[in-house]
């Protein structure tokens, strides 16, 4: 979606400012905020496409005003009430109107389980055998679609053209995951050099460039 969370070569915003020796977590309830959306998540509900949309649809004003754990808690609680596992009463109350089913309960992510399941991580990576739509050296242009859902084609990159340097095999498709299908959408992912002056206009300088990793679905080859 064209939210403003793809802020991606927009001006205005200021610099970047980096902290010095900055903390894991500046407050005790960020450090909450993520033990709880690990912990529900174990509980496969839904998948990390489909949080990441969570987060991101949210009114502009909203998603610039929150620090980056708010949000966070924002994407948990669309995703929690929209799986019928709280109540809005219960968000407002704060206290759980009922216990969880016990086959729910039972998948809940407990503090001992932490260290292996993060350590473990998740599988995105597919054996399908998708034969490749391009190769490398190949010019392609990234397709000027504009979702309403989640995707990883960034707004300035779309109908730019770049060069395939690498292909990182067959993946599943993010796009296709957020929407909640039973079965992934094997594709490969290719990383594609832009050069700066192809997305940003002859100002930009004209060594530099900008690598993204796409999928088979965002790109086209070019002419």
């Amino acid at each position: 979606m064209n939210g403003v969370h793809d802020l991606g070569g927009m001006h205005g915003l200021g610099p970047i400012e980096a902290e010095a020796d900055e903390p894991v977590f500046h407050h005790e309830w960020q450090r909450r905020a993520l033990a709880l959306t690990l912990a529900s998540g174990a509980m496969g509900k839904w998948n990390i496409d489909m949080s990441r949309h969570a987060r991101e649809n949210q009114p502009p004003e909203q998603y610039l005003r929150n620090s980056y754990y708010q949000t966070w808690l924002v994407g948990l609680e669309k995703l929690l009430l929209a799986a019928d596992l709280v109540t809005a009463g219960e968000l407002a109350s704060g206290q759980s109107a009922a216990p969880l089913p016990d086959d729910l309960a039972q998948r809940v992510l407990r503090a001992e389980q932490v260290a292996g399941v993060l350590g473990r991580g998740d599988q995105f990576t597919l054996d399908d055998e998708i034969t490749a739509t391009f190769q490398v050296g190949d010019r392609v242009r990234v397709l000027n679609n504009h979702p309403t859902g989640h995707t990883r084609a960034p707004r300035y990159a779309r109908g730019k053209c770049g060069l395939v340097e690498r292909d990182h095999g067959v993946f599943v498709f993010a796009d296709e995951n957020s929407k909640g299908r039973d079965n992934p959408v094997p594709q490969h992912i290719y990383s594609v050099n832009f050069p700066a002056r192809e997305l940003w206009g002859a100002d930009a300088t004209p060594n530099d460039c900008v690598m993204i990793d796409l999928w088979d679905g965002h790109l086209e080859a070019a002419d």
